[in-house]
């Protein structure tokens, strides 16, 4: 087979010989203009450096290269928001796979985002993946794999293309090979792997953690105190317990972390780059992130339809507007129509805020339903994936940390809103937790949140104020606790400081801070 300083020689004759006869090209050939691009993007094939990855890892690193040498299942799905660090993952396991001694003619990187010339190539993905196995890699991926070469395959932004999964799974079901794929689309992921059954094991990747943000801004390392796996830890009070008495043991680096999430979100941009001025960063975050994603990954419609992006970037302004609360059709639709002077049903506000949802720049937590039996119509709690995007999207920054929201005490109800919206986001983002809210029923009070684990429930309330009314404050927990059919052991009481104090045994006061420090 031929070396990699024949391919383009080789490759150019085939496809010359056959434009001559007016024959179709080979299989596995593609055109020349693709081929340059992939070997730009693939620099290791003529064993030359790729530009370097950026060192910080984030937390799903480990874990990502862990099923990609162990192959458990053949293909890895990485799903999360634009500009969380998708890409650099992939560029950082690369370089892994190099450094540890994986030639580079065994590794193939494919950016559908980037690549201009794919033209309307029939199933872009196999075409691509047998030109590489026969030009590139000199052999059968099965070859390969038998003779413990397994090659890797890394598909960048994959939901760009139409039916990606049926090309995936040919490709997985008949050829031994580590595929790794990553979108920011969860609509278009999530419909391609249900035919991935058994073959791909889907990952989700948000914005920074607050020890990442320790990490990455100060240089400071911490460790997780919530496992990896597995969900009856939070059954256990002493989970709870010690996740306050860690918050308070490394209150330092933890408030560091905090105060520079308070004052600029979770993206790995704005903490890479601290002293770019605010307004500057606000705009490289609309124009990168929610503008991309309303234009580009949420616009295209079912059968080449197109989207109203005026009503999406309408949907997404009243997300930030009402972040942490539930707006129903009372709120979304008139303002619509004022806004726009567009007849908007709910029905169709409600298939927008779902494709948000499924963009993962918002989360939707719907209300807790008990006993198999509808209680009504109760609208969803919107979370924003980051409150930055508020702050960049409004034009409005609200402080969360406790020092600068006591500078700004008029802020104080607006960041409790806040609160609930980024507890919110951090809880659904756990992998197979159950998490809803609790609208007010009849005389029993709302609940903020509760987390469904097996047959019992934690209610949370959030209560984001420097003084703690322990009647007030805790008469939704209480109500939830005192109903043996919710079968809850104890509740949580999510507050802005350290110190608040709860004479009920069966309420755990924590921080906001030391809750979101815990995973």
């Amino acid at each position: 087979m031929a070396h990699f300083d024949r391919v383009p020689d080789e490759t150019d004759q085939i496809e010359t010989f056959f434009a001559m006869n007016q024959a179709k090209p080979l299989r596995g050939s593609l055109p020349k203009k693709l081929r340059e691009e992939l070997e730009d993007l693939n620099p290791w094939w003529a064993e030359k450096p790729a530009s370097q990855a950026p060192p910080f890892r984030r937390w799903i690193f480990d874990k990502l290269h862990r099923l990609l040498i162990s192959g458990i299942t053949p293909a890895v799905v990485l799903r999360g928001p634009r500009r969380v660090g998708k890409t650099v993952l992939l560029r950082q396991l690369m370089e892994n796979l190099l450094n540890n001694g994986v030639a580079g003619k065994r590794i193939l990187y494919v950016p559908f985002d980037e690549i201009k010339s794919l033209g309307k190539l029939e199933d872009p993905i196999l075409r691509i993946a047998r030109w590489f196995e026969s030009y590139m890699l000199g052999e059968t991926f099965n070859e390969s794999a038998r003779a413990e070469r397994i090659a890797y395959i890394f598909f960048d932004e994959v939901q760009k293309l139409d039916a990606w999964a049926p090309q995936i799974k040919h490709l997985v079901d008949n050829h031994d090979v580590r595929v790794l794929i990553t979108g920011s689309s969860s609509l278009r992921i999530e419909a391609g792997r249900d035919s991935l059954a058994g073959r791909v094991t889907t990952l989700t990747i948000g914005t920074l953690l607050l020890r990442e943000v320790a990490a990455l801004r100060f240089n400071q390392s911490y460790d997780p105190l919530m496992p990896p796996n597995g969900l009856d830890i939070f059954l256990q009070r002493s989970f709870w317990e010690e996740a306050q008495a860690k918050g308070k043991r490394e209150r330092e680096g933890r408030d560091q972390a905090f105060q520079a999430f308070s004052e600029r979100g979770g993206y790995p941009v704005v903490h890479q780059q601290p002293l770019m001025p605010w307004p500057e960063m606000a705009e490289q975050l609309n124009e990168s992130i929610i503008y991309r994603a309303i234009q580009h990954d949420l616009r295209q419609g079912p059968r080449g339809g197109k989207r109203d992006e005026k009503i999406l970037e309408e949907v997404f302004r009243l997300c930030c507007r009402y972040a942490g609360q539930t707006p129903g059709a009372n709120v979304f639709v008139p303002e619509i129509r004022q806004a726009l002077a567009n007849k908007i049903t709910w029905d169709r506000v409600l298939n927008y805020l779902s494709f948000l949802d499924d963009a993962l720049l918002i989360r939707l937590i719907e209300p807790l339903e008990l006993r198999l039996k509808k209680q009504g119509s109760s609208p969803a709690k919107v979370c924003l994936c980051d409150h930055a995007l508020r702050a960049s999207w409004l034009g409005e920054m609200i402080p969360l940390d406790p020092v600068g929201l006591a500078a700004n005490s008029h802020l104080t109800d607006l960041a409790g809103r806040l609160a609930e919206s980024v507890l919110g986001y951090f809880l659904a983002s756990i992998p197979f937790l159950d998490v809803a809210h609790y609208p007010a029923r009849g005389i029993e009070p709302e609940v903020d949140f509760v987390l469904t684990v097996g047959t019992r429930r934690i209610p949370i309330e959030v209560k984001y104020r420097k003084r703690i009314d322990y009647h007030e404050d805790t008469r939704g927990l209480r109500a939830f606790l005192e109903k043996t059919v919710y079968n809850a052991p104890f509740g949580i009481l999510a507050t802005l400081d350290d110190d608040a104090v709860v004479y009920d045994p069966r309420i755990i006061p924590i921080s906001l801070a030391s809750l979101l420090w815990m995973r």
